[in-house]
């Protein structure tokens, strides 16, 4: 299966590490060729999986169909602004106020 071994040879030892760098992990030599055959056996198998998946057989996420299970909408009495706002720490014009999250930058 050429496309296997291809897929497996694609991870190599400056990818792992490339990878790392991005993510900010530092990674032992050890762990750069423990990844590095692991993910190359990931793709190895997901070359498989690709092989025997064909344009007949329809992409998942789940096995089984989910639905979402939601209470109707219903109208009933809420709190007055008054009474939102009452046990804030601090409020400002009718609404929470909150301390600033985002640096100068944003």
């Amino acid at each position: 299966m050429p496309e296997s071994s291809a897929a497996s040879s694609e991870i190599t030892v400056e990818t792992v590490q490339h990878l790392a760098g991005l993510a900010r992990i530092a990674l032992t030599d050890a762990e750069v060729d423990s990844l590095t055959s692991e993910l190359g056996s990931i793709l190895t198998s997901i070359a498989k999986v690709s092989e025997v998946a064909g344009d007949d057989v329809p992409a998942t996420s789940h096995p089984i169909p989910i639905t979402n299970v939601t209470r109707p909408d219903e109208i009933a009495d809420v709190l007055t602004l008054d009474q939102a706002l009452a046990n804030a720490p601090e409020a400002a014009d009718g609404m929470f106020r909150v301390s600033s999250i985002l640096g100068e930058e944003q």
